[in-house]
């Protein structure tokens, strides 16, 4: 194609665009196209879920695409995070929670960002001082029981984790591998809390004595082991989450007045998880990242999350749906440890968690 031809075709083009335009006065103000949305890549875990519309109300505000990046479990997660903090493979990453935390504050991955909506967020679950990582939502890892079996049986349900060694509730119990299972590294962090290092490897030596049940992961656990649930189980105690009963309602299949199983939230037997995020550093998006951690923060995107992914919000303004209300059971009293001591302790906890109970 000659100079002559390509110069022909631009002022064509050119013409063409022009005459698309409205037509405008001298005195109208200049037309201005809309930009482009800004593209905001998150990064979460495999289990996090939002409404469509609660998602298209922020892209919408803010002239904005979300694209997420699951990355797997908590844990692997962060590694791939760490292992890219020289080069981001996101704005922002959601999901890391406080067994973690420790170790994502000490690789440096985030920068600070303290969010005006933090002013409705209780200090308690605000770990990190700097900002760097905010609480977004919670749920505690606590024991669940099948009530028919314990009304059956004429059996009080266990009010502590010492009650689980006693002899009425030998083979009672199915528990989740701490090496294997997010939950079962919470159950086992709620048994250091409780009994204290080297303390909780006498409960556990006990534990396995009065024959506990350990098996991979919660699926297993909850839908195979335990008869409260699907009722293919014999196991009539199971490590599960404060919020299961309400799930047994909200999927019932059919209508039901009360769960069949009840969660177990005594002072000093379940353990808080929080989850955080976080603008990863070196993002090209810094204002649109502070504009997603405010949405994730704020009570439209907060009272999504108990139906989407089953954790609670930390927005003290958020309301809850009338089922959480009426059956959701939280503990006044879970067990802490400090993130730093997870962080310095969790492998050696869990080796010598197995040497105990595996051996």
């Amino acid at each position: 194609m000659n100079t002559l031809r390509c110069a022909t075709i631009l002022v064509l083009l050119a013409a063409a665009l022009t005459a698309c335009q409205p037509p405008q006065s001298a005195d109208s103000p200049a037309v201005t196209v809309p930009p482009f949305p800004t593209v905001l890549t998150v990064m979460t875990h495999d289990s996090f879920s939002i409404s469509a519309e609660v998602l298209m109300d922020f892209e919408r505000a803010n002239n904005a695409k979300v694209q997420f990046v699951k990355a797997g479990d908590a844990g692997t997660m962060l590694n791939k995070a760490i292992l890219a903090k020289d080069s981001p493979l996101a704005d922002v990453l959601y999901g890391v929670d406080n067994t973690f935390l420790s170790r994502a504050l000490n690789e440096g991955i985030f920068e600070a960002y303290a969010s005006p909506v933090l002013a409705d967020v209780p200090d308690d679950v605000r770990l990190d001082p700097e900002n760097r990582a905010v609480p977004i939502d919670t749920g505690d890892v606590c024991l669940n029981v099948d009530r028919a079996y314990f009304t059956e049986q004429g059996l009080r349900p266990p009010a502590s984790l010492d009650d689980l060694t006693r002899p009425e509730y030998k083979g009672l119990l199915v528990v989740q591998n701490p090496a294997t299972s997010s939950t079962g590294l919470a159950f086992l962090l709620a048994s250091v809390g409780a009994f204290g290092d080297p303390g909780y490897l006498d409960f556990w030596q006990r534990l396995a004595a009065n024959d506990v049940l350990v098996v991979d992961g919660w699926e297993t656990a909850y839908n195979s082991e335990f008869s409260g649930s699907s009722g293919r189980g014999s196991r009539p105690i199971v490590v599960s989450y404060g919020s299961s009963p309400v799930f047994e309602v909200v999927y019932a299949a059919t209508d039901v007045s009360e769960p069949p199983t009840a969660a177990i939230v005594a002072d000093g037997t379940c353990f808080r998880q929080i989850e955080f995020a976080g603008i990863l550093r070196g993002t090209a998006n810094r204002a649109m990242a502070e504009a997603w951690i405010d949405f994730m923060l704020s009570p439209r995107f907060q009272e999504d999350l108990p139906l989407q992914m089953y954790v609670f919000p930390v927005n003290r303004q958020a309301k809850l749906a009338p089922v959480f209300q009426e059956y959701l059971a939280v503990p006044d009293r879970p067990v802490v440890v400090a993130p730093a001591e997870i962080e310095a302790k969790r492998e050696s906890w869990i080796t010598a968690w197995r040497e105990v109970v595996l051996r």
